[in-house]
């Protein structure tokens, strides 16, 4: 047997071509009576499923614990400190206005140049076809560039992204944790940068009535983790000593510190909701209301999914079951 022939055939070239024609992502929703449309399509099923999926996938887990990461996970943490290092690279510009450094413009073209190389080096060759469908959530999940603003929206469009790449076969069943723990928690942590760094304005806040001006997902999932805790209640979340001493295991108490290090003032006046939920019995029923609510406040509000855009991994057809 030749020497050529002896090689070892690699994953890549033993996965079957994807017989699927991608296309760029476009906007679907272009009035409120287009909600229907959202509602009965295939990319919202699929995108509640994934959701759904990952908070079962994190339950009663730790950021801590032990999880598999595999080789495309340890890639999308680099695509996010690539993003992390351009903020460095891009500091705020002196203006008159404190809010909404212009120099986030900046450093979103760059990102806006650069997606389709970033997503690329995420994905197989034979998966090439795939990266400027896919480019465009990732090119959504930082926020807009003419309002430099940032809201559950954005946010919403990272998990379409990595929703994508686990439709595509990049993501798989094992890495739920790791896209959890590891990658989505990357990218809340980048977000962060941002919103501190270029002073972003919230996207479609609802000042004191919303959850948090800017995230939804990690308390969610970051609830889902707390589930079943041996002593740690809802109540104890607006306890500061309990979030400095538990924040670096839990993502929910991750998101509460990050609102105490921004807001000044009574934690009861800033984070009205926040608060009404730190006196909901148990952590499975906080987990179960923050899905309705995320489904009512975020996912069925015409000005957050207007924005949302529908390509071929993410379709507007309706489901078909």
């Amino acid at each position: 047997m030749a020497e050529s022939e002896r090689r070892a055939v690699t994953s890549e070239e033993m996965a079957p071509p994807l017989q699927q024609s991608f296309m760029i992502p476009k906007k679907e929703i272009n009035m409120v009576s287009d909600m229907g449309k959202w509602k009965r399509s295939q990319a919202y099923a699929d995108y509640m499923g994934f959701i759904l999926t990952l908070n079962e996938g994190v339950r009663g887990k730790k950021l801590t614990c032990e999880y598999k990461v595999s080789e495309p996970i340890e890639k999308l943490v680099a695509l996010l400190n690539t993003l992390d290092r351009w903020i460095d690279e891009t500091p705020p510009v002196d203006q008159p206005s404190r809010f909404g450094n212009k120099a986030f413009r900046t450093w979103y073209a760059k990102l806006d140049q650069e997606a389709e190389n970033l997503v690329a080096t995420v994905i197989p060759k034979h998966l090439a076809d795939a990266a400027p469908e896919v480019a465009v959530y990732l090119k959504e999940s930082v926020g807009n560039s003419t309002r430099i603003d940032y809201g559950t929206g954005h946010e919403a469009a990272f998990a379409a992204f990595l929703c994508c790449l686990c439709k595509i076969g990049v993501l798989r069943v094992d890495d739920q944790m790791a896209i959890v723990f590891k990658v989505f928690n990357r990218y809340l942590e980048v977000m962060r940068k941002l919103q501190k760094t270029y002073r972003m304005e919230p996207a479609g806040s609802q000042g004191v009535w919303g959850l948090d001006d800017f995230q939804f997902l990690p308390f969610i999932w970051g609830s889902s983790q707390l589930i079943d805790h041996p002593n740690l209640e809802p109540r104890h979340f607006v306890d500061e000593k309990v979030v400095n001493e538990n924040h670096k295991d839990f993502m929910f108490l991750e998101c509460i510190l990050f609102i105490t290090e921004m807001k000044t003032g009574p934690f009861a006046e800033h984070s009205n909701q926040l608060w009404n939920i730190s006196a909901v019995p148990s952590w499975s029923k906080v987990n179960q209301g923050l899905i309705r609510m995320y489904k009512a406040e975020c996912l069925e509000k015409f000005p957050v999914i207007q924005h949302f855009k529908f390509g071929s991994l993410l379709p507007i057809q309706p489901v078909t079951s």
